[in-house]
C-alpha cells in the first residue's frame, strides 16, 4: 500500500509544490489514507515497529505499544547525553510536534528533541526539565525549557555567558509525570516553543548555529530516560 502511495505521490508532486513536509505519525495510517490529491504536502508515514528506525547513540531504544494501541519509543537512563536519530529523515525548517513524559526527580530527567545534526555531537535542540516544572523555587522553575547548541554552546555555557536568554518557565505548569505536548517551530532567525495546547510560546530564542538542515531525533540528557509518542514533523 505505502509504495502504491508513493507512486501515486510522484504524479502529484509536480502540481502540489508550494509546501514539502516530511511527517512521521506513530500510528501510520491517517496519511496513508488520504488521497494524494487532496494533500499539499509530502507524507511519509512509516509504522515506527522496532529499534531498527533509529540509530541510536549512548542509549538503548524500545518501540512498544500502550493498552490503546499507541507507538512509544523508550530510550533508557546512562551517563552522559543520548540521541535516537531517526532513520532517512532530514530536518530543515518547520514544525516538530510530539507528546513527551519525562519523571519529577531532581537532576534526573532532561528529555527532548534534538535537530540540525551534523554528526552525533553536532547539533542544535530543545529539552525539558519536568522536575522544574512545580519548584517553588522561581529560579528552579525558570529553567524548565531550554535551547542548545552543541557542542560549543550546552546548558552551563549559555547559562554563564547568557542567563535567562536561552530557558525559561513553562507558561502554564503541567504535571512533571505525565505525558505533556510540545510544539517546536525552527525558522531560520527564530525558534518557538509551545506547551500543550497554549496559544503563546514558553521560549523564544534565537538559534546560535547557522545550520540550515541535519539529522532529526529524540533526545534525552545525563542519566536520563524518557518516552516519545506522536511525532510529526513538517518542513517548510
Amino acid at each position: 500500500m505505502f509504495k502504491n502511495y508513493l507512486k501515486n505521490h510522484k504524479q502529484v508532486h509536480r502540481k502540489a509544490s508550494t509546501i514539502i513536509g516530511v511527517c512521521l505519525i506513530f500510528f501510520g495510517f491517517n496519511a496513508l489514507a488520504q488521497t494524494p490529491a487532496k494533500i499539499q504536502k509530502q507524507v511519509i508515514a512509516p509504522n515506527f515497529i522496532g529499534s531498527e528506525s533509529f540509530k541510536t547513540i549512548n542509549r538503548n531504544t524500545d518501540v512498544s505499544k500502550d493498552s490503546h494501541g499507541k507507538a512509544i519509543v523508550h530510550l533508557d537512563g546512562k551517563p552522559g547525553n543520548g540521541i535516537a536519530w531517526i532513520n532517512g529523515v532530514i530536518f530543515k525548517t518547520g514544525t516538530i510536534e510530539f507528546d513527551i513524559k519525562g519523571k519529577n526527580v531532581l537532576q534526573q530527567s532532561f528529555v527532548g528533541i534534538a535537530f540540525h545534526g551534523t554528526n552525533d555531537s553536532t547539533y542544535d535542540g530543545i529539552y525539558f526539565r519536568p522536575f522544574n516544572f512545580q519548584s517553588p523555587d522561581t529560579l528552579r522553575k525558570s529553567h524548565s525549557v531550554q535551547y542548545i547548541s552543541m557542542p560549543q554552546y550546552d546548558w552551563s555555557a549559555l547559562r554563564e555567558k547568557f542567563p535567562g536568554k536561552y530557558e525559561h518557565a513553562l507558561l502554564n505548569t503541567t504535571d512533571p509525570e505525565k505525558w505533556f505536548h510540545a510544539k517546536i517551530v525552527v525558522d531560520a532567525d527564530r525558534i518557538t516553543v509551545y506547551v500543550n495546547s497554549d496559544r503563546q510560546p514558553s521560549l523564544v530564542v534565537q538559534p546560535i548555529s547557522k545550520r540550515a538542515d541535519g539529522n532529526i531525533g529524540f533526545w534525552v540528557g545525563h542519566t536520563s530516560d524518557g518516552d516519545f509518542s506522536n511525532l510529526v514533523i513538517e518542513n517548510k
